[in-house]
């Protein structure tokens, strides 16, 4: 019964929120078209706010009722600054380095009561990384909040991934913690909320300060779940694989082939298959992947933990091919 309110209220308040966020948003975060963007109209941003305050409204609740202990609650509530910063950026333009100093000390604060990350599965082999584990989890939670930046550049991407797989970590963490499973559930819903305003054609978009805060907080869950069982790594890795082959990828050619990579484009895989073949197209090819190819990969690891790394690269391969094929990274 709780699930079934929680999942409601997430997702009325997440819904309800950007409607009053894009009566402020077209007065003030209008995004007006230009080069390098994927939609014609001018449109109102900043929506992802809305994501924001459902989560954080459902977190506090867990909180209060127990199902959430008070270092997991402020570690995910230390999301906030990036949430924050992404606002501020969202309204007028915030140097890159201000920005980055602001993901490292918020990664630097959550890992620090989450205890680093987790133990590293490699086959029979379980590895302590220690020192160095907070060094890959920095890495690991400032890529995933930038590169869900990186990939909110047409209707409805990054909010479906965001119902994907925090709806996906919240079905695997069902098997062993009940209380991060409502957590990972709150992010889910709280995403459909915004998503029913974002699915093509988006009445708003969502802003650097839910595309960052998503990214940041589903990198948490999946370092959360992995020091309940390592294995909830390498399945999270596997849910991401779409967000994380396209942005990976993209920036490497970028670099490779001399362009400057650190600046706004839109040369990602996805960006060049919605321009041939339209926005709703793109998202229900990913959610067909999703579905049909990296949940099933997941599963296999998740039931077979001994297969975890040649799961990973399975996943991986065939995704990486789809996105040379697409010209990620090529103006």
């Amino acid at each position: 019964m709780l699930t079934i309110l929680l999942s409601i209220g997430v997702l009325s308040l997440s819904w309800l929120s950007v409607y009053f966020i894009k009566a402020y948003a077209l007065k003030n975060l209008l995004d007006i078209p230009n080069q390098r963007s994927s939609h014609q109209m001018p449109t109102p941003r900043g929506g992802g706010l809305g994501i924001v305050v459902a989560f954080t409204a459902a977190s506090l609740m867990l909180f209060l009722d127990g199902s959430l202990d008070l270092a997991g609650f402020l570690a995910l509530t230390a999301a906030l600054l990036v949430a924050g910063i992404g606002f501020w950026d969202d309204h007028r333009h915030i140097p890159a380095r201000w920005r980055f100093l602001v993901h490292l000390a918020t990664a630097v604060i959550a890992l620090g009561l989450v205890q680093g990350f987790p133990l590293l599965v490699m086959g029979d082999w379980r590895i302590e990384l220690g020192v160095i584990g907070y060094a890959l989890g920095m890495a690991y939670l400032v890529w995933l909040l930038n590169l869900f930046n990186f990939m909110d550049g047409i209707d409805g991407i990054a909010a479906s991934e965001a119902v994907f797989i925090s709806g996906a970590l919240a079905g695997f963490l069902g098997f062993i913690d009940n209380e991060l499973a409502l957590i990972a559930l709150s992010l889910c819903f709280a995403s459909l909320g915004f998503l029913l305003w974002n699915w093509p054609r988006a009445k708003i978009f969502m802003g650097d300060v839910g595309s960052g805060f998503l990214g940041f907080v589903l990198g948490l869950l999946t370092l959360m779940a992995g020091h309940q069982e390592p294995i909830y790594v390498y399945v999270g890795l596997i849910l991401f694989a779409v967000f994380i082959t396209d942005a990976t990828v993209t920036l490497v050619r970028r670099y490779i082939s001399g362009q400057k990579w650190y600046e706004a484009h839109c040369s990602h895989a996805y960006q060049h298959a919605a321009k041939r073949y339209g926005h709703l197209k793109v998202i229900l090819a990913v959610w067909g992947i999703n579905l049909c190819w990296l949940l099933p990969v997941a599963s296999v690891v998740f039931r077979y933990p001994a297969y975890a790394l040649p799961g990973l690269i399975m996943a991986y391969l065939p995704l990486i091919y789809v996105t040379v094929k697409f010209e990620a990274g090529n103006a």
